[in-house]
């Protein structure tokens, strides 16, 4: 893989945008991804710099969650805010992170996020149900670095 831009193909953006979307449509929590090529780092580190980086902490009812992949080094995190730390059980994210990884080892790199995405919402919809007057805080795009 040599540059971040060429491990999704427009196509699979538009459908990981289509996943936030849908899984935004079950909960009031914001998701994003976020690319980049390598770090040097722990990706949870990695991914809780991004976090503040994307403002992810900024939400009203701090429930964003963040899929950090650094593609070159083929490491991989989910992050959720304090919000949702206080309010899940501490397996909470086990399933999706399993879930993820597992199809990335596939190589089904889309799919795998796409499925962790959904997931991701269906599971935050017990905690933060998506409301009626319910505002999208953050963008759905993908982010990269």
């Amino acid at each position: 893989m040599s540059k971040v831009e060429d491990f999704l193909t427009k196509a699979e953006e538009q459908e990981i945008i289509e996943a936030i979307r849908l899984a935004e449509q079950n909960t009031s929590g914001e998701i994003r991804v976020h690319l980049e090529k390598s770090t040097d780092k722990e990706p949870l580190e990695r991914a809780r710099e991004v976090f503040r980086f994307l403002k992810m902490n900024e939400t009203e009812q701090q429930n964003g969650v963040l899929f950090y992949v650094a593609v070159d080094d083929r490491k991989f995190s989910i992050l959720g805010d304090k919000g949702i730390d206080i309010a899940v059980p501490d397996n909470f994210w086990d399933s999706v992170k399993n879930n993820v990884i597992t199809a990335f080892k596939r190589g089904s790199y889309t799919e795998g996020l796409k499925e962790g995405i959904l997931e991701t919402g269906a599971k935050l919809k017990q905690y933060f149900p998506y409301q009626k007057d319910d505002k999208n805080e953050l963008p759905d795009s993908i982010s990269l670095s």
